[in-house]
Parts: structure tokens; C-alpha cells; sequence
């Protein structure tokens, strides 16, 4: 199977906007409480007031990242979340500033990766905790990767719990050659998830869940993630240069 993103027919956002099937993370399992702690609840504020939802995930103190198609007019991100109806323990923190990749195509969703900053510094206790990168030197598919979310369920706009699924990328060169991984769907992301991180291989973050594709109605629908190693040069100047603005403004 070879895909191309930039001329897939019919592609499906994961955010609650998106029209792709009303159910949770797909065939998958509640994660144990907090045992991804530096999972995200990044809450979106529309222009015309209204609220969704995308996942993400906490980078260090102070950045988190998620899709660039979750853009809004302004968020909040709640850490140490499991059960949504539990704020015991939890830490709501608006964004000072989203960045999204400014090359972002809103037809084919390539770069689709953002980076937010917030407002004020995470605390990191033993539900809030950030994860590691996979580096622009770890070229191999991995082999063992699953994702995270609270995605919308067939009653809730929003899952009460966090749920996560395995699932297994396809050796696919059209996928890597515009910085995508990719897996067969039918088990992986639902509406919602966006934004949540594709981890693997060491608990590292691969990728960025991004959207739901069909090339056509002869091929299986597929699930693309953007390729983190793909992105490192951008993620580390966009933190050093938001960084140094900050900086700057406190004086």
C-alpha cells in the first residue's frame, strides 16, 4: 500500500469537530490511573464560544504539545487528569501562546504539530510528568507503540476516562517521505484524540495523532501520525526562541 498524504481523498480530523465515527479510542482498554502522566485535556475556545477538545502532552514545564488543527481562539490544558469528573490533584493552566507549524496546510494536514505555552509553569508531581522525544536520529519504524485520549464515546462528547489502544504502524514509503507514520485503522484514535501522542519503543513520543484517512473506496481507511523526528530542529528553535521572548518581557 503506498499513500500519499497530499492526495488523499477524504481526510477525517480527529478533533470533536471532525465527522469520523462516535467512539473512544477504537477497540481499546482504560489506561490505569495516571499512568501517563504527561498526558493533556487541552480545552478549546472557539471564536463563537464554543468549547471542544483535544488531547496532548507535556514536553517540560512550561510546553506542551498537540496538532496544529486544534487551533482556537484561546485554551486551557488540565494535567494529572484520569476520570474527568475527579479534579482532585489536578492543574488547569491557560496557554500564553500556541505556534503552530507555519507551514500547516489546513487541505492535507502536513506539519500538522503545534507547540503551546503556558502561561504559568507546570508543577510535576506523580500524575504530572513530561516525556521524552524520539530524537531526528531514530529512523527505525517502531515496533510497539499505542495511543491515548479521552476521545468522544457514543453517549459523552467527551470519555470520562482515559482510555488507550495498541496499534501497529505500516512500512509505508509515501507516508515516511511527507514525515507521517501511519497504521491501518479500525483500532487507534477516535474523535477527540487529536493532538495525543503516538508512543513507542522506551515511552518515547513518535508522533502526533493527527487525522483519519480513506485514498479511495477501494483501500482500508488509515490513521496518520506526524513524525516527531521529522520535527525536532523546529520543536527545539520554536521552545528556544518562545523562551527567549518571555524572557524578554519580564524585564
Amino acid at each position: 500500500m503506498f499513500i500519499h498524504c497530499q492526495l488523499l481523498i477524504a481526510i477525517l480530523v480527529l478533533t470533536l469537530d471532525g465527522p469520523v465515527h462516535a467512539g473512544e479510542i477504537i477497540n481499546g482498554r482504560e489506561a490505569v490511573a495516571h499512568s501517563r502522566p504527561y498526558m493533556v485535556l487541552l480545552y478549546m475556545y472557539k471564536d463563537s464560544g464554543k468549547l471542544t477538545h483535544c488531547g496532548g502532552f507535556l514536553l517540560n514545564e512550561d510546553f506542551v504539545m498537540t496538532a496544529a488543527h486544534c487551533q482556537a481562539k484561546s485554551y486551557e490544558v488540565v494535567l494529572g487528569v484520569h476520570n474527568v469528573h475527579n479534579s482532585n490533584g489536578n492543574q488547569r493552566i491557560p496557554v500564553a501562546q500556541a505556534f503552530p507549524h507555519e507551514d500547516f496546510n489546513e487541505i492535507d494536514f502536513t506539519n500538522d504539530i503545534m507547540l503551546l505555552k503556558l502561561s504559568s509553569k507546570a508543577k510535576f508531581t506523580e500524575n504530572v510528568k513530561a516525556i521524552a522525544l524520539a530524537d531526528k536520529d531514530d529512523v527505525v519504524l517502531p515496533k510497539s507503540c499505542l495511543v491515548s485520549g479521552w476521545g468522544r464515546t457514543e453517549t459523552q462528547n467527551i470519555s470520562s476516562l482515559l482510555m488507550e489502544v495498541d496499534v501497529t504502524l505500516i512500512d509505508d514509503k509515501q507516508c515516511a517521505e511527507n514525515n507521517c507514520y501511519c497504521s491501518l485503522a479500525g483500532t487507534g484514535p477516535g474523535n477527540g484524540d487529536s493532538g495525543g501522542p503516538l508512543v513507542c519503543d522506551g515511552e518515547k513520543a513518535y508522533g502526533v495523532v493527527s487525522t483519519m484517512v480513506k485514498p479511495h473506496s477501494d483501500h482500508p481507511s488509515i490513521y496518520t501520525f506526524i513524525k516527531i523526528p521529522s520535527y525536532r530542529s523546529w520543536i527545539n528553535s520554536t521552545m528556544t526562541n518562545a523562551s527567549k521572548s518571555s524572557d524578554a518581557r519580564d524585564y
